[in-house]
């Protein structure tokens, strides 16, 4: 796949894989340590952002980009899969309707997203690319709890539409940002079609897979994301919303996915969890844990084919020795490790 996603903050090669800075930040390291790592965008979630550090402190830091330090593109998620998310475990903390979603923090202060409100706050970050807000649903919801969800996921999309060109009006066409809309539907592929189609006779940039991506065994959904991949035109470049898992993001690189994210190798990294090719090489992806005692007095590196800084520099019985202490370092060298096999997992399955 050779297309890119010309942005505001320069042009996004495809595919590639954005780990999650839902709150402005990689959890234990630096932008330019996310730089080197070959990562080339990350993704950024209103949710948290307009809770912490709010939306007036993150314009007043210069945006997204100013407070991150990060120079790269910036996509940001809209909220909705989060605030359903509040919603669905406890309705006291969150609620849905056709005008949109509201929440209460753990402070105990209650926030309101609709799709107008949804898309003015990720312009005013700054964003590289929009999201439309949307209603997910869980996967083995009712046909009727997902028939609302596509009702309301195109009623809303088209609404993002018009208070997105109503933000970008007179703005440099080349530093205008891009608008993606969600697929939703699960495990109905005819509710699927009419969200895509639906969708598609609006008209967006891009467009993302909606639903959690993955099956109550922990499997991928791989029939209903190829689906999708169908549905939307090759020429249109789709993101696979929430799928981190090594193997997984090789899988929808080859289905035709351009775009995939999570925060699962960077939580993996923080807890011990270090990705690896297995021997041989090619797209065979292992683990090892850190914390094990076999490590202890180990001097081989994480992982012998990578050339990241944790493993040109350390050995795997000093980074056992560091994570035993809790020291800061132990989670900035285990998520470098991980968001550089990201990468080069990407561009293995890319050839």
């Amino acid at each position: 796949m050779s297309a890119a996603l010309v942005l505001p903050a320069g042009e996004l090669d495809l595919p590639a894989f954005l780990p999650d800075a839902s709150s402005g930040v990689v959890r234990t390291v630096t932008a330019a340590d996310v730089r080197a790592t070959g990562t080339r965008a990350l993704m950024m979630n209103v949710f948290h952002l307009m809770q912490r550090p709010g939306s007036t402190v993150v314009k007043a830091l210069g945006g997204l980009h100013g407070m991150a330090g990060w120079d790269g593109p910036i996509i940001t998620d809209s909220g909705g899969f989060q605030a359903y998310s509040v919603a669905a475990q406890d309705s006291k903390r969150g609620s849905i309707s056709d005008k949109g979603l509201s929440f209460r923090s753990e402070a105990g202060r209650v926030f309101r997203l609709d799709p107008a409100k949804s898309v003015r706050l990720q312009l005013g970050f700054g964003a590289d690319v929009v999201t439309c807000l949307d209603q997910c649903t869980a996967t083995d919801a009712p046909r009727e709890q997902q028939e609302l969800a596509v009702t309301r996921t195109i009623r809303w999309a088209a609404a993002c539409r018009a208070e997105f060109d109503r933000g970008l009006d007179g703005r440099e066409h080349d530093r205008r940002p891009l608008l993606m809309a969600i697929v939703q539907g699960g495990g109905h592929p005819d509710l699927r079609r009419r969200c895509a189609e639906a969708l598609l006779d609006i008209g967006f940039d891009l467009y993302g897979f909606g639903g959690w991506p993955l099956g109550p065994d922990g499997g991928l959904l791989a029939d209903e994301l190829a689906l999708v991949r169908d549905l939307v035109p090759a020429a249109l470049p789709l993101h696979a919303l929430g799928v981190g898992h090594p193997t997984s993001v090789a899988r929808c690189i080859r289905m035709g996915y351009g775009l995939a994210d999570s925060s699962l190798p960077t939580k993996d990294a923080r807890r011990g969890r270090l990705y690896l090719f297995e021997e041989g090489g090619g797209e065979s992806f292992g683990r090892i844990y850190i914390n094990d005692e076999r490590h202890r007095r180990s001097l081989d590196p994480i992982d012998p084919t990578c050339d990241c800084a944790a493993c040109t520099t350390t050995t795997r019985g000093f980074l056992h020795h560091l994570f035993a202490l809790r020291d800061g370092n132990a989670g900035r060298l285990a998520t470098i490790h991980n968001l550089r096999h990201m990468a080069r997992v990407v561009a293995a399955a890319a050839r």
